[in-house]
C-alpha cells in the first residue's frame, strides 16, 4: 500500500465536470492498494495518518495530528501508485491490487479512518477524476506500508 497525504486548506474531486465530494482543511489521501494488501496493512496506515503529527501547534511546530484538529479527508484511490516505472518508459501495473480487491480494501481504509473519529470525504472508485486542491505548506509526505512479501 501507498499513500501520498498533502496537508490542505481544502480539496475537491469531480467527474463529469460535477462537484462529488469535497474536504476542508486536513488532508487529502491519494491511495493505491498493492495486490499482497490485507486487512492488517489498510488498519496499520490508517492509524498511522490518523496519528502524524504535521499539523502547528501553538508555537508553530509539526505537533498535532488531524483528529486534535478535527481535519477532514478527502481519500482518493488512485491505482497508479503501484506502478513500476524501473524499465523502459511505459509503466508496469502488475503490483495493482484487482479493481475488486482494490475497492474493498480502499473502502476498509476508510472505514479504519472514520473509527478515529475522522471526517473522511471519498472520491470515487474507478471513475476519471479532476481534483483539485491547495495544498497547506506545501506538506507532502509518502508512506509504503509493505505486506511482508519482500518487495
Amino acid at each position: 500500500m501507498k499513500v501520498v497525504i498533502q496537508r490542505i486548506k481544502n480539496a475537491s474531486v469531480s467527474v463529469e465536470d460535477r462537484e462529488i465530494s469535497a474536504a476542508k482543511e486536513g488532508f487529502l489521501l491519494l491511495v493505491g492498494i498493492d495486490k499482497t494488501d490485507k486487512n492488517e496493512n489498510i488498519e496499520n496506515m490508517a492509524k498511522k495518518i490518523a496519528k502524524m503529527r504535521i499539523f502547528e501547534d501553538e508555537q508553530g511546530k509539526m505537533n498535532l495530528d488531524i483528529v486534535q484538529t478535527q481535519g477532514e479527508i478527502l481519500s482518493v484511490p488512485q491505482f497508479t501508485l503501484n506502478a513500476r516505472t524501473g524499465k523502459g518508459n511505459r509503466p508496469g501495473f502488475d503490483n495493482a491490487a484487482d479493481p475488486e480487491q482494490a475497492k474493498n480494501l480502499w473502502i476498509k481504509f476508510n472505514d479504519f479512518l472514520k473509527s478515529y473519529g475522522i471526517k473522511v470525504k471519498e472520491g470515487v472508485f474507478g471513475s476519471h477524476m479532476k481534483v483539485k486542491l491547495v495544498n497547506d505548506g506545501p506538506v507532502t509526505f509518502v508512506l509504503e506500508e509493505f505486506s511482508g512479501t519482500g518487495r
